[in-house]
């Protein structure tokens, strides 16, 4: 691209049979396939109700889209939280994603006196997104009884150099309602799927995964701790079963609002993080570069100075990022639309 970056609009709400589009992920299948993800919110911008799953493909690269498919509908309730991840050794897209009965809003959920509960489960593709097994609820082994909240992602998860696949999620306990950041992770290409370790400190939930080049996994969670209005990051040495050294990014300032973090292949630690930067309000969404595995971001560039909120990150197969994001004018939640640029746009800021 040359320095560039390229702007176009994928999803627009109030059309198609939705009032608002929402919650975007995207991802790269191991044939070069782009995959991008979103919640279709039939009847209002709220988080519940009568909310679809959809799809996008492309196949030159995030230039052009085929039109949108539904991936999940359930009559009425809440299918979302997309979290997609690419198995690279079997080639097989597998995407968590929760539940919840659309009469039940999330304070009724927390305090426990809904009709039901938020549910997680899974469905994958083995033909880059053009099809999808039967969904698998996985509740059972992805959440602890005495948790009410739950949310995968959103965004997406990664497959470690050991092969696992680990997905970053959040939940908060009943009684205490204390929110947590945790992941989950199958060792055996996606067929059974565990509870991994949990933050040892709470007041974070939505949360984005990396591994680093020796090994060691970082999550990087929306943080709720208002005495510093900055993004909380916490690090593994054991493929997310536990978790260690808890602490804010000074450089990540943040509204309280869901952010993206992947890792360049073959380029050493070098990441790439997206947010809404600025401490009271969801907008300026910007994204960051660094070339020591988040110790600092040398690089920033601004998207979009206007409403912006949830966003995720790829890398395409030509080696530009790309980057699907919420973007308006009035508000955030007008568009989905996706940038896409180069290292050298970058490293211009």
């Amino acid at each position: 691209m040359n320095g560039a970056c390229e702007q176009s609009v994928l999803w627009t709400s109030g059309t198609d049979g939705y009032d608002t589009y929402r919650i975007p992920a995207i991802i790269v299948t191991t044939r070069g396939t782009v995959l991008a993800f979103c919640e279709g919110r039939r009847n209002s911008r709220s988080d519940t109700g009568d909310i679809d799953m959809l799809v996008k493909r492309s196949a030159d690269g995030g230039r052009t889209w085929s039109d949108q498919k539904v991936v999940w509908g359930d009559a009425g309730n809440t299918c979302g939280n997309p979290c997609p991840v690419v198995d690279r050794e079997t080639g097989t897209v597998w995407l968590p994603m929760t539940h919840n009965l659309g009469i039940d809003h999330e304070p009724r959920i927390i305090d426990g006196t809904s009709e039901g509960t938020r549910t997680v489960w899974v469905t994958a593709s083995e033909d880059d997104g053009r099809t999808w097994r039967e969904l698998r609820n996985i509740t059972a082994t992805a959440k602890r009884p005495e948790w009410t909240w739950y949310a995968t992602g959103p965004g997406n998860g990664i497959q470690l150099s050991s092969g696992r696949l680990l997905i970053p999620c959040d939940h908060i306990e009943a009684g205490t309602k204390r929110y947590y950041s945790h992941v989950v992770y199958s060792d055996d290409h996606g067929e059974t799927w565990r509870l991994g370790g949990s933050t040892l400190v709470d007041q974070v939930n939505e949360c984005c995964v990396v591994e680093l080049e020796n090994g060691d996994v970082v999550l990087n969670t929306r943080n709720y701790d208002r005495t510093k209005r900055t993004r909380q990051v916490t690090v593994s040495g054991d493929g997310g079963m536990t978790w260690q050294d808890q602490r804010h990014d000074e450089t990540l300032i943040e509204p309280i609002c869901q952010a993206a973090l992947i890792r360049y292949p073959d380029k050493g630690d070098r990441l790439l993080f997206s947010n809404p930067a600025n401490r009271e309000e969801r907008r300026n969404l910007t994204v960051r570069l660094s070339g020591n595995g988040g110790r600092s971001w040398l690089h920033e560039r601004v998207l979009h100075p206007g409403p912006a909120a949830y966003s995720s990150l790829a890398v395409l197969p030509d080696g530009t990022a790309a980057c699907l994001y919420e973007r308006g004018e009035d508000h955030s939640y007008e568009t989905i639309t996706l940038a896409r640029f180069d290292l050298e746009w970058m490293m211009d800021g």
